[in-house]
Formats: C-alpha cells, structure tokens, sequence
C-alpha cells in the first residue's frame, strides 16, 4: 500500500536505474532496499521531523542517514538531479533567490571545514537558496549561501553551469548589473532584466516576456512545502543541500 509521501511505482521506475546496485557483494546482513530508503529520505523532506522521528517501516534512522549521506557524498543525488534536468526547456531561464530561516537545531556544527552557509543578521540565522529554472518552471541549477549574502553575486556562477547560447535570461532590478549583462551577451543569451529604479539610461525591457519571471517563484513555492526545506534544521550545509535536490527531483518526476 502506497503511504503519504511515498514514490509511485512510475516515479520509482525513473531514478531506480540511476542508485547504486543493492547486492554489493559482501556476506553478512543484505542492505536496505533502495525504495525504502528513499521513501524514508523522502518522508523526512516532507515531514520535517527529526531522524530519530523517522517511522520504523523505513528501517533503522541510522541506516537511512548513513545510506543518504553516501548518496551526497558519491554526487549520486546530484547526479540524478542532472539527468533528469536534461529535459529542460532552456529558450527561457528564471534566475532568483529565497531566504530561509535557520533553527535553532541547525547551530553547533564544528567550526573547521567547510562552511555551513548559515548567515547571521538582525533577522536571525539564516540560509539563501539561489535557483535557475527553465521555461515550465523546473530547476535546473541549485546553489546555497548565507543569508545576507547579495542576490547578484551568485548570479554568473548558477548561469556558469548552463548553457545559455539562445536563452532569454529573466531576472528582477536586483540582477541589473552591467558585469551579468555582459557576461549573457558574451554567451549569446539575451537578459530580460529591467534597470535599477532611477537609473541614468533604463533599457529595454520586453515586459510581457518579463511576466514568464514568477515561474522561480512557484518553484520556490514548491520546494516550501517541504518543511525541512521551509525552515532549516541540519547543521551541515551538505545535508541541507542534499535534502533541496530530493525535493527538486521530486518535482521533476510529478
């Protein structure tokens, strides 16, 4: 029986190719089937619930977090994530960014390695989910930052890891910069980005194709109604990282 939040079997046929080989090989006790495990990941996204939250039928917290983490650190997530948005309809590219409040729960990482990308200012802690999505809406590269960090700034290394030769880039008045513009026309794109308010020289801007914009808005909407991406529980930016890339292949295969 099919639970709430779980992959249908159309779903599941999709990405099942795309995991590692249950059978490794090895004696002793066989490893958790992969559904399971991914629906368990998938639960928690949903949920938000803490690990140890994690209902039994999924098996062990420990086995589930473990098999998660090596699919983050093996890019297997990324990997699919990728694949899928192959499909991607790129004659139009969304680029925007969302802030996200950090929780309480997700201090006290170790201060060496990495960084974590939990910003800090009058509002709280907090993270920024920068997104580029294609003409229907679906992601097509994801980037994380702290949450006071400015927009522009990430703005050429999401569009870096796309190939943008005959796009439409479309952004707000936060992305008007002469070095993104630049760097579009350089690549043979085209930028529908209005100028700052009281600038010098206003360009021109196609605004009917301008209205296609609020296609990163819903995904960000989307990507929400997970609550373990609505508010940031895990202290490890490559957790949380990990668990945006479940909720957008999620989307990609609905």
């Amino acid at each position: 029986m099919l639970r709430r939040y779980e992959l249908t079997d159309e779903e599941w046929l999709r990405i099942e190719p795309l995991l590692p080989p249950e059978n490794t090989g090895k004696q002793g006790r066989p490893r958790k089937d992969n559904r399971i495990i991914m629906n368990g990941i998938v639960w928690l996204a949903r949920s938000g619930a803490p690990w140890r939250d994690l209902p039994e039928r999924y098996g062990s917290w420990k086995t589930v977090y473990s098999r998660f983490r090596k699919w983050i650190d093996d890019g297997i997530l990324d990997n699919i994530f990728r694949i899928l948005s192959l499909e991607a309809e790129l004659e139009e590219l969304s680029i925007d960014a969302s802030i996200i409040q950090a929780h309480q729960h997700s201090a006290g990482a170790k201060k060496r390695g990495p960084s974590n990308e939990i910003g800090h200012s009058r509002g709280g802690a907090s993270t920024k989910i920068h997104a580029a999505v294609d003409a229907y809406g679906y992601p097509v590269y994801l980037m994380i930052s702290e949450g006071q960090r400015n927009d522009i700034n990430y703005a050429i290394p999401l569009l870096d890891q796309i190939e943008i030769n005959g796009s439409n880039v479309l952004a707000d008045r936060g992305y008007d910069s002469n070095k993104l513009l630049d760097y579009v026309y350089a690549r043979s794109g085209e930028p529908t980005i209005p100028s700052r308010k009281g600038a010098k020289f206003e360009r021109h801007c196609d605004w009917w194709l301008y209205k296609e914009r609020h296609l990163v808005e819903k995904y960000f909407l989307k990507l929400k109604a997970f609550r373990r991406i609505a508010t940031r529980y895990d202290k490890l930016a490559a957790t949380y990282l990990g668990f945006i890339c479940i909720a957008s292949i999620l989307i990609w295969l609905k």
